[in-house]
């Protein structure tokens, strides 16, 4: 009987040096979370704590010549900038030299365009020469092919899967949309008589064509949106059109994007709408004199920056709104923007000498800050080109 109590009297001090362990920890993992949502709170409240663990911590910030640079040729006038996939191109009588990430000079292509006007999606880079004859796509490093047209090419897309389209003015018709597969076989010509067409894009499935076109001839301007089926387009042109979208009186149209899941965004001169199951819903007016900039090529998000004062504490509002549930998040930035561009999920905010480089759930992702003024921002899938007048500094995002 005594050896059964002394293991009973044992096993309770087992039992409560356990306890008091477990204890131990609970209380260390409540503390822990506790801090957490103090330090997640601060951070999303407070905007000077979250700026200073943007800088000192999460280390976002980024100052002129510490990133790799591609230095520019001297004939600055005859350069051609642009960024695609995870390249960055520079266009110089007519040859195209292609950089990596790191700075590292890639490849050097010869084309046969010296100004060009271009398009870029997933791999692809889709150039033409600018009001001239000459089309070719690229993908990577690699020519994929090259045609000659009639007439002058005005505008030019590509979209995810190589299908690309070109806006031809010269010939008969006021426009012609020329639309080619991924190999460069001509799909089919879509013919505009009377209208001009705005922009043009292709559906991600590679069923539709969408163009905004604008009707100057009557007693006021009627823009429409119209969408094609790109089967019915090569063996019926002529009733290929599966939906058409006449816009209010006076409303121009300024620009197309088919965003994830076919949501084709319509950009107007002052509000956005986006077209799904052939029904048309308004998601941002932006016809507010305080909105200084607007941007549909994200994924699935549109964005607005709106000057919110002025003076000496001038700032801004960069408002990304989701267009499936059309729920907005807005980062605040100190300053005026001089220009925006977007691609993905990255909004590049350009004030001058400083570049925020914000994802589409409103969050900084890299804040760029330089010593004198930026010429230009160009962006490809997962790096940034910070264009100066000699050089151009990489940022990888």
């Amino acid at each position: 009987m005594q050896l059964i109590s002394f293991n009973k009297y044992n096993n309770t001090k087992r039992q409560g040096k356990l306890n008091r362990k477990k204890v131990f920890i609970i209380v260390i993992i409540v503390i822990i979370l506790i801090l957490l949502a103090v330090f997640t709170s601060l951070y999303i409240l407070n905007k000077t704590f979250r700026n200073n663990v943007d800088k000192y911590i999460f280390r976002k910030n980024i100052e002129e010549n510490n990133g790799p640079v591609i230095e520019l040729p001297s004939q600055v006038d005859n350069n051609n900038i642009l960024a695609y996939d995870n390249y960055i191109g520079i266009l110089n009588k007519s040859i195209l030299n292609i950089y990596s990430t790191s700075g590292k000079k890639e490849k050097e292509l010869e084309v046969e365009i010296s100004s060009c006007i271009y398009d870029t999606s997933n791999r692809f880079l889709a150039m033409a020469e600018k009001e001239g004859t000459k089309l070719e796509l690229i993908s990577g490093t690699d020519i994929l092919w090259k045609t000659d047209i009639e007439g002058s090419i005005e505008k030019i897309f590509v979209n995810k899967n190589g299908y690309v389209s070109v806006v031809i003015t010269g010939t008969t018709y006021k426009n012609v949309i020329i639309t080619y597969k991924p190999d460069g076989t001509e799909l089919f010509r879509t013919f505009l008589g009377k209208t001009t067409a705005m922009d043009v894009e292709i559906s991600n499935d590679n069923k539709y064509l969408a163009y905004g076109e604008v009707d100057t001839s009557g007693s006021f301007i009627q823009s429409n949106v119209k969408i094609l089926s790109m089967e019915k387009a090569q063996t019926d042109p002529n009733n290929s059109t599966v939906y058409i979208y006449p816009a209010e009186s006076k409303e121009i149209i300024a620009e197309l994007k088919y965003q994830d899941n076919n949501k084709l965004i319509c950009m107007y001169d002052d509000s956005i709408h986006v077209i799904e199951d052939n029904s048309d819903k308004k998601i941002l007016d932006i016809s507010d004199a305080k909105n200084t900039f607007a941007d549909i090529n994200l994924k699935n998000s549109v964005v607005c920056i709106t000057e919110k004062s002025s003076g000496l504490f001038a700032n801004i509002d960069v408002e990304i709104t989701n267009v499936t549930n059309n729920k907005s998040n807005v980062y605040n930035i100190d300053g005026v923007a001089s220009s925006i561009k977007t691609l993905e999920n990255v909004i590049a905010v350009n004030l001058g000498t400083e570049v925020y480089f914000v994802n589409s759930s409103g969050w900084l992702i890299k804040k760029y800050e330089s010593s004198t003024e930026i010429n230009d921002i160009i962006l490809g899938s997962s790096v940034a080109g910070i264009v100066y007048s000699d050089k151009i500094e990489i940022v990888n995002l």
